[in-house]
This record gives C-alpha cells, sequence and structure tokens, in this order.
C-alpha cells in the first residue's frame, strides 16, 4: 500500500439493514470517512506524494548551504543523510527515479538524484551501488553521463520551455557534474535576472516569458550563471552587476514570510542553491529559505513538491459532501471551513504576483497564490456550505469579479492571470473554464446589477471556447492533471467529466448550450470505459479510482435522461456504463483500494505527484451523485 494510506481504515460496504441500497449504503460509508479525515483545525489537509525530484533538491541545497557554514551543523548533516538514504530506498528497480514513489523513471528526476549523490555523498561508500544504477540509467536514455549528453537530453526534454530545464542544469552544474569552472557552466542559459528590476506590469505590456510565479529562479539562477559564467561583453557584465543589489531586494520582498516560494521545495531549493554558489549563502533569502527546507521536511527524510492543498482539499471535500441535499454540512462542522476559507481570501493585491484582490490559493499557508480552479472551489464550498453569514456575499462578489476579469481573450479561463502565450500560467484551459462557470451560475443570481451583467457576457464567451476547443474525438485535455500510462502524458478522462459537469449546469441554466458537443463528450467517455467498468485517462490503460470516480459523477448527473433533450444521446450506453462504473467502485470500496491515490496531479513544470485525498473525495462526489440520480 502506497505511503499516504498506511494510516488510513476502510469500512465495510455491506448494506447494515437488509434491502437497503447499496450505492445509497456506500455513499454514507464514504461521507463518513470523509468527514473522519477533518483535521484539528476543522478542516481538511490532505497529504501529498513524497517526491524525489524534491527531496534530491532540498539534499543539494542544504549540502551547497553546508560547505559555506563556518560552524559544525549537524543538523545539516543528518538530514542530507536522511534525504540520501530515502532516495536508496525509492530507486526504481530500472535505476531511474520518477516524481512519486509510484511513478516511472524520468530523465529529470533521475538527473537531479544522481548529481544529488555527487554533490553530497563523495565519501559515502554505501551509496555507490545506487549512484551506478542510476548511470546505467541514464547512459541508456542520454547516451551516456557526459556532460554533453546530460545537458542534451533535459534540453530536448522540454524543448523552448526552459523554465525547468535551466534550474535543473544549475543544480548539474552546482553539483560538479557538468565539468569545472567556467566550462562547467556552458551548458546553463544566461538568465536575464535584471528584468527583475522593472514594473511587473512592463512584462504584460512587452508580452516578455518573465512570469511572477518564475521569478525567484530568475534572479537567484541568473545571478549564480552571472557569478561562475559572466558575460564576455564588458558593457552587459557592468549593466548586470548593477542589477545585482536592486534584484536582491526584490527577492526579499517576494519571499514568503516562512521562506517557502510558493511552498514549493523545489523551487525554494533552487533558490537557496544558487544564492549559496555565488557566496550569498548568508544573504536573508538564503537563510529562511534553508529554515523553509528543515521545517518541511518528512520524517522518513523526504519532501513532497508543495507544503499541502489543503484549500484546494477542503473545498473539493464540502463540494463532494454537499451533492446530497440530505448530507449538508452540519453548523459546528461548517462554521470552521467557513471561517477559514474567508480568512484565505486575498483582499490585497498579492506582493508575489501582483494579482488583485479577491482570488484564493491552493493552500492556506503563506507560500500560497492566487488562482482560478482554487477561487471557483472556494465560491462553490461559500454556496453549498448555505450558512447565513454577512460576511459571505461581499466575499463571493470580490471571487466572480477577480474571475471575470482574468478570462481570456479566447473565452477561457487561465490559471493565474490574462495570457498572451502558450505558457501554462496564463494559457486557457478547459477544465478550469468549466470550473469557473460553475461558479459563476451558481451565484448568479445574487449579484449586484453591474457584476450580473459583467457574467452574462463572460459565460456564452466560455461555452463557446469549451465548444471550439472540444477535440474531434469528443475528449478534452485538462491542464494542471495527467495520466502517466498514456504515451504523452494526458488525462482526458479528468478533462472530460469536469466540462461535461459544468456543460450540465450550463443546458440546466437560462444559458445556450449545444447538445451535439455535450453528446459528443459523453461518448468519448463511455467509449473510453474499461471492460470491467473502470477508468483510466484514456481507454485500455491501467485503472485508477480518482478516474474512474471521475467519469461517474459525470455520467451520474444526467438524471433527466427520459426528457425530449437527450433523444439523440446513447442513453442505454451511459446507463450502462455508469451503473459499471458504480459496481466497480464498490468492488473498491469493499477490498479497501479505494484509499489507493494515483500519481494524477500534475504540477508546475510538468511535475507528478498525487494526493492522499483525491481518491476519497472523488469517490464521495461521484457516490452522492448516483444516489441522488434517477434509478438505472
Amino acid at each position: 500500500m502506497p505511503e499516504l494510506t498506511s494510516s488510513f481504515h476502510t469500512h465495510n460496504t455491506e448494506p447494515q439493514n437488509e434491502g437497503e441500497d447499496p450505492v445509497q449504503a456506500a455513499s454514507s460509508r464514504v461521507s463518513d470517512y470523509l468527514l473522519s479525515c477533518l483535521n484539528p483545525k476543522g478542516v481538511w489537509e490532505g497529504k501529498l506524494s513524497a517526491s524525489a525530484l524534491s527531496t534530491a533538491t532540498a539534499v543539494v541545497a542544504l549540502e551547497l548551504m553546508h560547505r559555506k557554514s563556518s560552524q559544525d551543523e549537524p543538523i545539516l548533516e543528518d538530514r542530507i543523510h536522511a534525504g540520501l538514504q530515502w532516495l536508496v530506498g525509492q530507486v526504481n528497480e530500472d535505476g531511474g527515479w520518477g516524481d512519486t514513489t509510484i511513478s516511472h523513471s524520468n530523465i529529470s528526476t533521475t538527473a537531479l538524484c544522481w548529481a544529488a549523490f555527487g554533490a553530497a555523498s563523495n565519501k559515502n561508500p554505501e551509496f555507490c551501488p545506487t549512484v551506478e544504477k542510476a548511470e546505467g540509467w541514464l547512459v541508456k536514455k542520454a547516451g551516456s553521463v557526459e556532460p554533453d549528453q546530460i545537458a542534451k537530453a533535459i534540453l530536448n526534454c522540454y524543448g523552448k520551455d526552459r523554465t525547468f530545464s535551466v534550474p535543473i542544469l544549475t543544480l548539474c552544474a552546482l553539483a560538479g557534474k557538468l565539468g569545472t569552472g567556467r566550462s562547467g557552466w556552458r551548458h546553463v542559459l544566461q538568465l536575464p535576472f535584471e528584468l527583475a528590476a522593472f514594473p511587473g506590469s512592463w512584462f504584460a505590456a512587452l508580452k516578455l516569458p518573465v512570469v511572477s510565479y518564475a521569478l525567484p529562479a530568475l534572479i537567484a539562477i541568473g545571478q549564480v550563471v552571472h557569478f561562475h559564467r559572466p558575460s564576455r561583453n564588458p558593457l552587459l557584465r557592468f549593466i548586470r552587476n548593477a542589477f545585482i543589489p536592486r534584484t536582491l531586494r526584490k527577492l526579499i520582498a517576494i519571499q514568503p514570510e516562512n521562506g517557502g516560494f510558493l511552498e514549493a521545495t523545489p523551487l525554494t531549493s533552487f533558490v537557496v542553491m544558487s544564492l549559496a554558489g555565488c557566496e550569498l549563502h548568508e544573504h536573508p533569502v538564503a537563510q529562511k529559505g534553508l529554515q523553509f527546507l528543515l521545517e518541511s521536511v518528512r520524517d522518513d527524510g523526504s519532501w513532497p513538491i508543495d507544503t499541502n492543498l489543503s484549500t484546494w482539499v477542503t473545498t473539493l471535500s464540502v463540494n463532494a459532501l454537499s451533492v446530497a441535499p440530505d448530507k449538508k454540512l452540519k453548523p459546528e462542522i461548517s462554521k470552521p471551513i467557513l471561517d477559514q476559507l474567508l480568512d484565505q481570501q486575498y483582499r490585497v493585491e498579492h506582493p508575489y504576483t501582483l494579482s488583485a484582490p479577491g482570488g484564493w490559493a491552493w493552500t492556506d499557508l503563506p507560500g500560497g497564490v492566487p488562482d482560478a480552479d482554487d477561487t471557483s472551489g472556494a465560491l462553490l464550498a461559500l454556496r453549498n456550505i448555505g450558512l447565513n453569514d454577512t460576511r459571505v456575499p461581499n466575499a463571493a462578489a470580490a471571487g466572480i469579479d477577480w474571475l471575470k476579469n482574468i478570462q481570456n481573450g479566447d473565452g477561457g479561463i487561465p490559471t493565474f492571470c490574462r495570457g498572451w502565450g502558450t505558457l501554462p500560467f496564463d494559457r486557457s484551459s478547459p477544465d478550469i473554464t468549466g470550473h469557473v462557470l460553475r461558479a459563476w451560475l451558481a451565484w448568479s443570481s445574487d449579484l449586484s446589477p453591474e457584476l450580473k451583467e459583467g457574467i452574462q457576457t463572460a459565460i456564452p464567451r466560455a461555452v463557446k471556447y469549451l465548444q471550439r476547443i472540444q477535440r474531434t474525438d469528443g475528449a478534452w485535455m485538462p491542464l494542471w492533471f495527467g495520466n502517466q500510462h498514456n504515451p504523452e502524458g494526458m488525462n482526458l478522462t479528468y478533462g472530460t467529466s469536469r466540462v461535461l459537469v459544468a456543460l450540465n449546469e450550463v443546458r440546466q441554466s437560462s444559458f445556450e448550450c449545444s447538445m451535439p458537443v455535450v453528446r459528443r463528450g459523453y461518448e468519448w467517455l463511455v467509449a473510453a470505459q474499461n471492460p470491467d467498468g473502470s477508468w483510466s485517462g484514456s481507454a485500455n490503460l491501467p485503472a485508477s479510482v480518482e478516474e474512474t470516480a471521475l467519469a461517474v459523477e459525470a455520467l451520474a448527473v444526467l438524471d433527466d435522461l427520459d426528457s425530449d433533450e437527450f433523444k439523440e444521446f446513447p442513453v442505454q450506453s451511459i446507463m450502462h456504463a455508469r451503473r459499471n462504473g458504480v459496481n466497480w467502485l464498490l468492488t473498491q470500496i469493499e477490498n479497501g483500494k479505494w484509499i489507493q491515490p494515483s500519481p494524477i496531479g500534475l504540477y508546475f513544470a510538468q511535475l507528478w505527484y498525487y494526493e492522499a485525498l483525491y481518491p476519497v473525495v472523488f469517490t464521495v462526489a461521484a457516490l452522492n451523485r448516483m444516489a441522488q440520480a434517477k434509478s438505472d
């Protein structure tokens, strides 16, 4: 059983009373289980998968800071050694590492782990067999472990997007894996860190691919490359030297109070190691970042990619539980959640991303930044909690307005900000657009005339975007979720199911929705079901609880299949598919496998993760929907 589920206990799903409907019984039991996962604060925190990539980056950051320390630092030595030991225990049979403990080996994570051992384990012969296996894997994938081949393999992996290939190569250079002296940095692209000294509004105006969430890496990595391989052009070298103090002040200004940029171990580690690598180890940003790494390490020696997704999993949980009218949260449960959500809304411009007030982030910790998916989830949760609280209408209006103002020109909704290019942070996403549509619809009757007029225009534009972006096979592809068994990493089941739930709510509203578009989506979803009743990211791939539950929920929202609106739909196939999907889920609940997570989440730069609460929350939503649906 995966590490994150070891403390979970399942329930017997046999009906307690003879004749009790098995779906109703399972719905109640999984809902009770989800409620039992509330933390002492009265919200859900979940648990992100441990990450080999995060652990490798943290180990290198600690090692470089330890080298610079003038005092004996046993805690750093202990954390470094424990991190390397954890990596030894998690290496795959082929000698490489994947992003999570159940992920396939990949070039990025394996190269980072290999470099981490090189940086920190030269005097530890116990690690030699692991390093040799890793080098064997790298030779097979990259051709050799020579600097030219390693650099080429990593650059090819990410193509034109250098936001992650440059940090990886920086770590390899700092670990001594790309050569010595100036030549050891020839493969690391110089980042224009001097741009960080200018106002953020200039980036958008000039359409520069320099984004706020990348600023810490831009500044720190740019400076360490400049330190080791300064420009041969004396004027450019002078300009960059002149901008070092100003950009370091910028770095101080955007660092969260707990030291963790985006609450992300990799990003924070890259900043810390880069500052240490250019003799800035005593800089306050490096010291605060070091403290964040020491405080976020887990007892087993590993680090996750991010501290937690507390706000995200809390809103998912509330919304899953609220599907069933008879399962409304009791006031003693909903009040702490409401207070937490209202407290987490940003009411001033975010100092890091310069995002306007009104949005929510994925976490309750200082490193989060507002985004559209979490803002939508929070708005739906505020509606579903249903408490009569005078603070809620204003919070909802601010959130609705925030979402309206980031709608892209194509009608879709991006993750963090209005976009001008194709990078993930500003690119419209079908699943996020669907989530925003649901939030707008949920609050459409309780808005000021001005705001109502705004979303009256925004909703049709978003619907048209979803209709236009639908693939020819009927599916939609999400941005932040994937499937490691799919050669292209796509998770069409996640994207399609999320869009179909949203479009079902659109068709039940006063807004127009193309039924042929909806029909093609459901035809794809039915065709993607595995013979045993389960779903994966697409047809005929290994199943997961998360993907099956998501598909079942999308099928279950169709509770009026006998209406004329569905005369062109494969009604019998839909009913058959959802019945088989539910039966598969019930089997997983009976055998205790329903709480085993799968790596379907994609973090920044396509890093895989899994979250312990995803299978639980998605199963609750699916079964609650089915319990409310008309009988097949």
